[in-house]
């Protein structure tokens, strides 16, 4: 077990030694000497946990992954919405997250396969759209996969400016408008209403851990009729 542990610990040390040198060098300047200067582990330690440089770009990769779940809500579009809140937060705390942006955007990288972090984001975000769609959160001529895909793309957009201004600073303000500017073209107005977009919710967000409770399907399509019923007039 003691062995176990030890080998965890030290494909951690490698991962975030390369994911600081990654983040400062890129990946084509990065070499694993420059890796093992940082990590502080023999050749032979790093090969038996990652074959290569590629490996360990795509170790790191993984530290850019959607959250896999973000605390339910009575809306899929406030999901959608979290998705990002909580990402941002992640890349505020963890080099590895960063280091998975950088590498993912690097134009250099000619010899890695950058589609991996894009591909699971479309389909974490094509799965919450599609959702959205089937509960009438969505406008009737908004298509799911043409939405997802512009997501991506903006999203990433966004932060790539963000790096370049700011450091990511700034991020959360950006993907903020940015889904202000988005969400009234897709979501009906009743459920635009209800999304909280306030800047402490990723901290709210962080803490709500618990699993849903009994009768939440319920009472996530209820709420869902009662906002997309148009509001009485007078």
């Amino acid at each position: 077990m003691a062995k176990q542990v030890r080998a965890i610990r030290t494909r951690q040390t490698i991962l975030e030694a390369a994911a600081q040198v990654f983040e400062k060098q890129g990946y084509q300047a990065a070499t694993i000497t420059d890796i093992l200067k940082v990590a502080g582990v023999t050749k032979g330690a790093l090969y038996f946990h990652f074959q290569s440089k590629e490996e360990l770009a795509m170790g790191v990769f993984d530290a850019q992954e959607p959250p896999q779940r973000v605390p339910p809500q009575d809306l899929k579009l406030q999901e959608l919405v979290d998705v990002g809140v909580l990402f941002i937060h992640r890349m505020r705390t963890s080099l590895l997250a960063r280091a998975g942006v950088r590498l993912s955007m690097d134009q250099q990288a000619h010899s890695l396969d950058r589609r991996g972090p894009f591909l699971r984001w479309r389909e974490s975000t094509l799965e919450l759209l599609a959702a959205a769609k089937e509960h009438g959160e969505l406008l009737p001529h908004v298509n799911p996969a043409e939405s997802a895909d512009l997501y991506v793309g903006a999203f990433a957009g966004v932060q790539a400016v963000s790096q370049i201004m700011s450091n990511y600073e700034d991020l959360d303000r950006r993907y903020a408008a940015l889904q202000k500017h988005v969400l009234p073209s897709i979501a009906v107005p009743s459920v635009l209403a209800a999304l909280d977009f306030s800047p402490d919710r990723a901290a709210r967000l962080a803490l709500e851990s618990s699993p849903p409770e009994p009768g939440s399907e319920a009472r996530y399509a209820q709420r869902t009729a009662d906002l997309a019923r148009p509001a009485s007039v007078g």
